[in-house]
């Protein structure tokens, strides 16, 4: 079997097609939304998916990924409990979303009703998707982040290696 070397520049294409980074945008009047600029590229040709997150947000996902999730959340059992209300907020919650001509997304007025984003949102790049969250939820994450020790025992257990 034929070992494949990591190069640099695969590993810069990858980072290239994630969402990264941290931004605060504000939220107009009818729900729209500026995404940045960084992120638009990797939104712009088919859309994205809007739904309510796990933490009081909404996740973003391209329709690509948010294809491969739906598709793992239809083969759980309809007789399983949590498979069902899994079911129900993400797919009850989801909106497809296109960016206008200016990189703006309409967040629906139920999601932020829900989740209590008038005005300001913080961006959170995810990797394969983004969170949009409402300044006050995110300071609670934030705050959560920076407990060094709870974090660090939180992870202990999770292989974070670069090694092979």
């Amino acid at each position: 079997m034929e070992r494949r070397e990591i190069r640099r520049s695969d590993i810069k294409g990858i980072l290239e097609q994630m969402f990264l980074g941290r931004y605060h945008h504000t939220i107009d009047g009818k729900g729209r939304l500026t995404v940045p600029a960084r992120y638009r590229d990797l939104l712009a040709a088919e859309g994205a998916y809007l739904t309510q997150g796990f933490d009081q947000n909404i996740n973003v996902y391209p329709q690509l990924i948010f294809e491969r999730i739906s598709l793992r959340v239809n083969q759980l059992s309809m007789t399983d409990p949590n498979a069902r209300i899994l079911r129900r907020l993400m797919f009850s919650n989801a909106e497809l979303v296109v960016l206008d001509r200016t990189g703006r997304i309409l967040i629906p007025q139920f999601l932020r009703e829900e989740l209590n984003l008038n005005g300001e949102a913080v961006i959170v790049g995810m990797g394969d998707y983004f969170e949009i969250w409402s300044p006050v939820q995110w300071a609670g994450q934030a705050t959560m982040m920076e407990e060094n020790e709870p974090i660090a025992m939180r992870f202990m257990d999770l292989d974070l290696s670069t090694g092979e």
